[in-house]
């Protein structure tokens, strides 16, 4: 290679690099918008503002705070901006990012990109929050605001934050299940489990599901600060959306209904009949469900749900249904926590789940101690990565939402000690309950 032509390979070599060098630095500065819509919730004064997919409006209260998690994959520096728009000239907000206070000031009434903070210390993997609340106006509200824009040198890996997803499953967080494996060649009628959700933990939203089958559910829900449910749920063999579309020979006939148990149906997760008994079941008392499933002879399956009112110390039936067209005994045991109301999925919770036995159709009593991890849509898509289950006081245990660092892999099997301790109950006197 003569001088020229090395003097030309030197330059196309340093352009080379310097495109290299403009390429890496235009990817690690290009920024994230993390939409408010997805990814915020009211944490304090809820009645302040609203929350919708295109962010948060109707802002008036300066006791309202606005939280947002977005989780950060690598330890660096970041820069946060807010894409907002005023209602004044004057409007202050303050921002609240890796434990320090930003103040700044809202002057335009057209969406704008406001610099927050540069080089935020980013030292740790896992959920960054950030918190917005109002100081001042002269107005009725403060301002609308869409996204919250993330550069930097934290963000070379890729974040993990709700995009190109439904924001409502988004919010909500993920749902966590444990599946539990049955004695091969065996044919199980009856499925018993216990459910003690811890003091504090009784969270609004939340559906401690105990006994899942493969058409259904049954299990303890916290729907308000006064009102708690123990519901019961058979899907119908017609599949649909809508429950008044199921064809009269396909719908789901009630049997039976326990004292005070509402009878319904429902819709929107495919549908069917719906059982449910308010009932204010407390945090820290474990609660017992028996499940049994037969078919007739005739082509149908029987469904019968029982709950044992540990304050009230007796059984009592929650409801007993027949789904046609189907012939099957108890398959796909599974529990599952699942946080049903949007705007609680900034919280945790966590339920443990004891004491599995199942019955087979020849009266045989099994204990069960798998049970095997996995988690839904939402954590497969890694829009939420808050979810966790495993093995404590010698159950089993799920807990999700709320934003925590940690994981569990999905499939990850667990294993609960042996009690040998087989559930007192008379079956026989338990079926004859009215």
């Amino acid at each position: 290679m003569n001088t020229k032509q090395r003097m030309k390979y030197l330059k196309h070599l340093c352009f080379t690099v310097v495109f290299f060098l403009l390429s890496t630095i235009y990817i690690a500065a290009a920024p994230i918008n993390i939409p408010l819509g997805a990814n915020a919730y009211l944490t304090r004064n809820t009645e302040g503002a609203k929350i919708n997919d295109t962010g948060v409006s109707q802002w008036k209260d300066n006791g309202t705070v606005i939280s947002s998690w977005f989780r950060i994959n690598r330890k660096g520096k970041i820069n946060l901006s807010v894409r907002a728009r005023a209602f004044a000239p004057d409007t202050k907000i303050q921002v609240t990012a890796g434990g320090k206070n930003y103040p700044i000031t809202l002057s335009s009434k057209e969406w704008t990109i406001v610099p927050v903070a540069n080089n935020i210390e980013i030292d740790k993997i896992g959920y960054f929050r950030i918190d917005i609340q109002g100081t001042s106006k002269s107005g009725e509200f403060f301002a609308d605001l869409s996204d919250l824009v993330v550069d930097g040198t934290a963000l070379e890996v890729e974040p993990d934050y709700v995009h190109d997803f439904s924001y409502h499953f988004g919010r909500r967080g993920p749902s966590v299940h444990l599946k539990y494996p049955f004695p091969e060649k065996e044919s199980v009628e009856y499925f018993h489990n216990e459910v003690t959700v811890p003091q504090g933990e009784d969270i609004i939203g939340s559906y401690y599901m105990a006994n899942g089958f493969g058409q259904g559910y049954f299990g303890i829900q916290v729907n308000s600060e006064t009102e708690r449910r123990v519901l019961f749920s058979v899907w119908s063999p017609f599949d649909t959306q809508d429950p008044k579309e199921i064809p009269e020979d396909q719908q789901i006939k009630t049997l039976q209904r326990g004292k005070d148990v509402h009878i319904g149906e429902f819709g929107n997760e495919g549908s069917g009949g719906q059982s449910y008994l308010k009932y204010m079941w407390k945090a820290g008392t474990t609660y017992r469900f028996l499940t049994r499933i037969y078919p007739d002879g005739k082509g149908n399956t029987v469904y019968t749900a029982y709950f044992y009112a540990t304050d009230e110390s007796e059984w009592r039936l929650i409801a007993s249904f027949l789904r046609p067209n189907t012939d099957t005994w108890y398959t796909n045991a599974y529990s599952f926590l699942e946080n049903f109301i949007p705007n609680q999925g900034y919280i945790t919770r966590k339920v443990e789940f004891g004491n599995q036995w199942v019955v087979t159709n020849k009266g045989k009593w099994i204990e069960i101690t798998n049970a095997a991890f996995t988690y839904d849509a939402t954590a497969k898509a890694k829009m939420r990565l808050d979810y966790a289950g495993g093995e404590v006081n010698n159950r089993f245990f799920l807990q999700n939402c709320g934003f925590f660092d940690q994981n569990t892999e999905y499939n990850t099997p667990f294993k609960r000690p042996v009690t040998n301790k087989r559930p007192d109950i008379n079956l026989k006197k338990i079926t004859s309950i009215k």
